[in-house]
């Protein structure tokens, strides 16, 4: 009797620490601790290492093209994410110097911007139709904030053809994009 209710005991919580962490299956944690930033990131990609251009880099192993990113820039100090616009505004800005800068050969184009606050901080959730210069296009989604004279920009970017399968994964992974 007694093997039983351990057994029964056994289950009830490894069931219930099984729920807890259903919210985050298939993805891995991402922390920056010195930058200040974490997120999470499909299973099955890989950090890669770049140099003059984004913080950090994940891909996945198969579709290598796939990828989430982190680039960090200044800004005063004293400005916040307000500051620097509304969410559309921001969004626009973004595409020209980040998305598709000029001589790219990248189109973008922002497909909605919304604003959320998290924690007490804002972000600004962005997403992009991209069409590329061999004309093939992507989907990108990008959450921006602000935090101790650092503007934060989390982008991830999927083909179009797999956007469909991509979306939840992608939008479940911007979300989690926190600074502190």
């Amino acid at each position: 009797m007694l093997k039983r209710l351990v057994v029964v005991l056994i289950m009830v919580v490894g069931f219930t620490l099984q729920g807890c962490v259903a919210g985050v299956a298939g993805f891995k944690s991402f922390v920056d601790a010195t930058d200040g930033y974490q997120f999470l990131y499909p299973n099955g990609w890989l950090e890669i290492k770049v140099s003059d251009g984004p913080d950090v880099v994940f891909h996945d192993i198969i579709e290598q093209t796939e990828n989430v990113s982190v680039v960090i820039n200044p800004v005063t100090e004293e400005k916040s994410l307000r500051d620097l616009g509304e969410p559309g505004e921001v969004g626009y800005k973004l595409s020209k110097t980040a998305i598709a800068p000029p001589g790219s050969g990248r189109k973008a184009e922002l497909v909605n911007a919304e604003a959320r606050e998290v924690n007490g901080k804002q972000y600004y959730l962005l997403e992009y139709f991209v069409k590329l210069s061999n004309n093939q296009e992507r989907h990108n989604l990008a959450s921006v904030a602000v935090s101790r004279g650092k503007l934060y920009t989390f982008n991830a970017s999927t083909p179009e053809y797999r956007w469909e399968k991509m979306k939840t994964k992608l939008e479940q992974a911007v979300k989690s994009f926190s600074v502190y």
